[in-house]
């Protein structure tokens, strides 16, 4: 079984059972961990929010649907909405102005991510599936060949054609 099969399962397993979730928690936590502490500064509160994005995604376990992208980018969107909630909590509770990104700017970046992920949608399937490991998973170049049992060199090809083509489409969207 693929790592893929492997992890469809391992969630369809848990929506029907959450005492299941722990794989899952397991397989992710260092990943989730390593993104909320290259965002949020203080130990505890790494270790609050990444306590939080578990929390969140166990208890909406069932909502999560397979759509080809991975376990762990549904877990990164979680981690940052956690982050994004702590600091308008952080902020309102200093009397502070909200962050930015709740303006109109912050609007703007969403539709632009929207865009994005739209694009890399779209993409071939063995680009897409290099992009979403080396760019939302944040794998190495050698840890994506060895999982696709490809070359690293296939994997760099593979990520080189992806980037242009969305540079492309990129472009094609904002003429």
């Amino acid at each position: 079984m693929n790592q893929e099969a492997e992890e469809r399962f391992l969630i369809e397993a848990a929506q029907k059972d959450p005492r299941r979730f722990a794989e899952l928690y397991q397989r992710h936590f260092e990943r989730v961990y390593a993104f909320v502490s290259r965002r949020v500064c203080e130990r505890h509160d790494v270790e609050d929010v990444t306590a939080d994005v578990f929390h969140r995604a166990l208890a909406n376990i069932n909502r999560f649907e397979w759509r080809g992208a991975p376990f762990a980018a549904w877990l990164f969107r979680i981690a940052a909405n956690a982050i994004a909630d702590r600091r308008q909590s952080h902020a309102r509770q200093q009397g502070e102005p909200l962050p930015e990104e709740t303006s109109g700017a912050g609007s703007e970046q969403i539709e632009t991510r929207a865009m994005i992920f739209r694009l890399v949608d779209a993409l071939p399937e063995d680009q897409r599936r290099v992009v979403i490991k080396r760019f939302v998973e944040q794998k190495s170049v050698r840890e994506i060949a060895q999982e696709l049992q490809k070359s690293e060199g296939a994997v760099k090809q593979l990520q080189f054609r992806a980037l242009e083509s969305l540079r492309a489409r990129v472009g094609r969207q904002n003429e």
